[in-house]
């Protein structure tokens, strides 16, 4: 993910289901983590949000399945480049031995993942009014707002407990992710008039597309693409209108992740 600190801005797209699932709960990780360890209840609230979105998308997907059919994947990949001249054989054992134990311990999980906060009483009442808006409001939830003014650290004791079951989820996708994301060195490139656009080999097909630009820019990317072509343009933002493509050119960085 691409941090604020950083002289560029980094924008991703997804290529398949696959991926969009891993970077949705990254962002889905990320949210749980920065607002657990404050001790306002709106954060609190925020933290309960992030947990209760990653439940529903453990409902809609065997995501155990998916993450260990991943995990292997990118195991037997890696393992046959070890002979390929260049390669540092002890970082890879490295590597393959995490994605081993990750692979373990996605096994070790008891049922579904998600299922003991699926399960839970309190937590299920919150989830069953995520759909209306401003449904977890004190009237409507009287059990939460109990919830919400106990002391700072009975809430993150909770809270961490739940996180705590999707530890190997969350280690799971912060390598696999890792690994996608480094797997290619990204190339320079300009899109003539805001625009860019290139074709996938078919050999070697893209999970992931990664566009970096200059933050003296003042410009964003939307990227779209298929199994076959991905394409870039170049946004210039507006307060209240359309954004419109720039007609500069635009260099810019670009990575098409392919493990």
């Amino acid at each position: 993910m691409s941090s604020a600190t950083t002289d560029k801005i980094t924008f991703e797209h997804p290529l398949n289901e696959k991926m969009r699932t891993l970077l949705r709960l990254e962002h889905l990780f990320c949210q749980v983590n920065h607002y657990l360890p404050n001790a306002d209840t709106w954060s609190s609230r925020s933290a309960i949000d992030a947990l209760l979105n990653m439940v529903n998308i453990f409902a809609r997907a065997d995501i155990k399945a998916d993450l260990i059919k991943e995990l292997d994947r990118q195991r037997e990949k890696l393992a046959g480049i070890r002979r390929n001249p260049g390669v540092d054989s002890e970082r890879l054992d490295i590597i393959l031995d995490e994605l081993a134990k990750a692979t373990e311990r996605i096994f070790s999980i008891d049922g579904q993942i998600g299922h003991v906060m699926r399960t839970n009483e309190f937590l299920k009442s919150i989830l069953q009014r995520s759909s209306i808006p401003g449904g977890s409001c004190a009237f409507d939830l009287p059990h939460y707002h109990f919830w919400l003014e106990q002391p700072v650290e009975f809430r993150q004791t909770e809270t961490k407990a739940w996180l705590n079951t999707l530890q190997p989820v969350e280690s799971a996708v912060e390598l696999l992710l890792s690994l996608i994301r480094s797997s290619t060195s990204p190339t320079k490139e300009v899109a003539n008039a805001g625009f860019f656009q290139s074709n996938i080999d078919p050999q070697a097909p893209a999970q992931l597309v990664r566009v970096s630009l200059s933050r003296e820019t003042r410009l964003f990317a939307e990227i779209s693409g298929g199994k076959h072509r991905f394409s870039v343009r170049f946004l210039e933002p507006a307060e209240v209108d359309r954004p419109t493509q720039t007609r500069m050119n635009v260099p810019f960085f670009l990575n098409t992740c392919i493990l």
